[in-house]
């Protein structure tokens, strides 16, 4: 089993990783952190350290950010893997995590689809990776690399037509933090048309990432609310 750390300072959004790893064969969560400085700690010094074998790092936290970890950890030279998940896109950020040695940048939100294909490229690096000892020829250093890269056409997703992913991103983020709710609340909250955050609140429900509840108790129909998973 491939232990796995989750590090988060949202509680949903642990649990909702924690839901996601349990679903693919091969890894197990062996600890959780809410916090840079605890992260650190759990890798270096923790009687955990030992099982963890990759960490899902999340770049922004209260008291220090994915970076400070990455740092931290590689001048101890703990011999773990990171993939980082956070909604940080600043390409300066990406830059420092892949030269920190992060194997994957995964940017939230995604679909359990998406978070599988990356464990499962991360499983065929690691069982390529051990499988070649002492010098490894060119084709096993390319087998190797090639294992954290998409196999066949590389499938680029894409947005209906009309919406944006900095928009969706936004969205995300106040249902993650405000929800439940309704298409009405969310377009107040972020300076947008109803109809244009019911369209990207009943996208994410389409994709798996928030449920949709009928809410009671005002007069004529019930209003549709959004709920994060």
């Amino acid at each position: 089993m491939i232990g796995v750390m989750l590090v988060d300072d949202e509680a949903l959004t642990l649990e909702l990783h924690r839901s996601y790893v349990e679903r693919v064969d091969g890894f197990e969560v062996v600890a959780e952190c809410s916090g840079a400085r605890a992260a650190v700690s759990a890798i270096i010094d923790s009687p955990e350290r030992a099982r963890i074998d990759l960490v899902l790092l999340d770049m922004t936290m209260p008291d220090g950010t994915g970076l400070d970890v990455l740092r931290h950890v590689r001048a101890r030279a703990a011999d773990v893997d990171v993939i980082a998940i956070t909604s940080v896109r600043d390409s300066e950020v990406v830059r420092q995590v892949v030269a920190l040695g992060a194997v994957q940048y995964l940017v939230k939100p995604f679909a359990f689809a998406t978070f599988s294909e990356r464990l499962e490229q991360y499983r065929r690096y690691r069982e390529q990776s051990r499988g070649t000892t002492g010098a490894a020829t060119q084709t096993e250093i390319d087998a190797m690399l090639g294992a954290l890269r998409p196999t066949g056409t590389i499938r680029v997703p894409s947005l209906p037509k009309g919406l944006s992913a900095d928009s969706l991103a936004r969205v995300s983020a106040v249902v993650r933090d405000a929800g439940p709710l309704s298409a009405t609340e969310a377009a107040e909250s972020l300076g947008m048309s109803r109809v244009a955050a019911r369209r990207y609140l009943e996208h994410l429900a389409d994709e798996g990432l928030v449920d949709r509840d009928a809410r009671y108790g005002g007069r004529g129909r019930p209003e549709t609310e959004y709920r994060w998973r």
